[in-house]
């Protein structure tokens, strides 16, 4: 077999082959075989049927057809092989040329696909990245305080008008053109959380027990999510939260501590902490943003279209030219983050195994609500290990490249990760070893995948590259 590549662009060639006849031949003879096995035809046995006879009753084309199909993906993935293409996606295969299964002669096709586009990164040691200085202010304080105040606080039913900040529990209808949509009774609402849909809080205030009310509103779940419905609102009873007084009986009845000063000295504390482990999370992100920056990526169009297709088809907005214009921009920065953190796997020789694989697997298993062995199950029988490997080895990617960086904050100390976030251990050198870029190969490019582990704070998500949809299920 010969095969010569074109380059067409920085993300897409097309490759010719040619085939001679005698590497074809036993597709030949195995569309033979199974178009004989197939036919009935009066003097011969079913399976028994030559050649020659198949030519006359079915048609040589009908032969070379069913040969060429079988032999086309093995001829492809030689090509493939041989001329170090890394394909994205499907390729679109023309066939040019057929033998004749009687006379020979070469079978000849073209491929074009998509490719990984070579990226030059620049030096990935010691990256300088500046993050915020920790400040603690008296408000953030105030902020903890009144929420531990929030948890311990009790609500008392009032005979008033509704007001922002009272819990309500209501009966709640939605109908789109007279169809009852949905109804749900009971619930229990804070005013002004905003966690319901929008124009509630506006359409309780004011209610008594008993009142009803109506308002407009899009839908924010199910088969009609996004569509406007007449939301139908009954408030059963309203409640006050009642907060305890802020002295030392409230700190000994919240905390271990004896006194409001002790308590608020813990608390500025913990807030100190979380705004350290916030410096992590941005020292992530002004990394990935240096990166993205620094380094230009040629984003290969047909894996953009394919994505945007199917993320629009899964929300049936195929037609809305808007929304696609928006989808495609996002899928467009996401893969060629995804692109980006896939060469940087490369160069710094990450590895992924089964023990980092697996973590990551229970990991989403737990965000997605899931029993962890039946998550792994689907996600097996969907094809999708190959992906969920390709998304751990650019977490470890990127992991690697923030652990050589150079941190500091604003006033210039030195941050170090270690200290805040400690490194599992790696795996030990009995556990079996993937290769991230055979798997990524092996998936066929970028792929979404469930988002990462929200306390590490070298974990890619989804939603951080954009372009791709977080909360949906493994296919089964």
């Amino acid at each position: 077999m010969k095969s010569a590549v074109e380059t067409l662009n920085p993300t897409r060639v097309k490759l010719t082959v040619e085939v001679p006849f005698d590497e074809l031949k036993p597709s030949l003879d195995a569309a033979y075989k199974h178009i004989a096995s197939q036919v009935v035809v009066p003097g011969f046995r079913k399976g028994k049927v030559p050649p020659r006879i198949i030519d006359q009753r079915i048609g040589k084309g009908a032969v070379i057809e069913e040969a060429v199909n079988e032999a086309l993906p093995q001829f492809y993935a030689q090509a493939v092989e041989k001329s170090d293409v890394r394909p994205l996606g499907q390729p679109t295969v023309d066939v040019t040329e057929v033998p004749d299964p009687t006379a020979g002669g070469d079978l000849k096709f073209t491929a074009e696909v998509d490719v990984r586009p070579t990226i030059d990164l620049p030096e990935l040691e010691g990256i300088e990245v500046t993050v915020d200085d920790v400040e603690v202010s008296d408000e953030d304080v105030d902020l903890r305080v009144e929420s531990l105040r929030e948890r311990f606080g009790t609500l008392t039913a009032v005979e008033r008008a509704a007001g922002s900040g009272d819990f309500v529990s209501v009966d709640i209808a939605a109908a789109i053109e007279d169809e009852e949509i949905d109804t749900a009774t009971g619930v229990s609402y804070e005013i002004g959380s905003g966690t319901m849909l929008e124009g509630m809080d506006d359409a309780l205030v004011g209610l008594q027990a008993g009142e009803t009310t109506s308002f407009v509103s899009a839908l924010a779940g199910g088969d009609r999510a996004g569509q406007d419905a007449r939301i139908t609102v009954t408030v059963q009873s309203v409640k006050e939260r009642l907060l305890p007084d802020l002295d030392d009986d409230f700190a000994q009845l919240a905390s271990e501590f004896d006194t409001l000063d002790d308590l608020r000295a813990d608390l500025r504390e913990k807030v100190a902490e979380t705004k350290r482990f916030e410096q992590g999370l941005q020292a992530r992100e002004r990394l990935l943003a240096h990166l993205t920056e620094t380094v230009e990526v040629a984003v290969p169009d047909g894996v953009v279209t394919e994505e945007v297709n199917r993320h629009l088809e899964s929300e049936s907005r195929a037609e809305d030219d808007e929304h696609r214009t928006e989808v495609e921009a996002e899928t467009r920065k996401g893969v060629a983050m995804q692109l980006l953190l896939d060469a940087v796997a490369e160069k710094v020789q990450v590895s992924v195994g089964q023990n980092d694989l697996l973590q990551y697997l229970v990991s989403s298993a737990q965000q997605y609500g899931m029993d962890p062995n039946e998550f792994i199950r689907m996600v097996d029988q969907s094809g999708q290990i190959p992906a969920m490997v390709g998304e751990v080895a650019r977490r470890k990617a990127l992991a690697a490249v923030l652990e050589k960086a150079s941190i500091k904050d604003a006033s210039g100390n030195v941050i170090d990760l270690d200290t805040l976030f400690p490194r599992d251990e790696q795996a030990g050198d009995d556990v079996e070893v993937i290769d991230a870029d055979d798997a990524q190969a092996d998936a066929g490019g970028p792929v979404a995948a469930p988002a990462a582990s929200a306390v590490d704070p070298t974990a890619i998500t989804v939603s951080d590259i954009g372009g791709f949809e977080p909360a949906e299920e493994p296919r089964a």
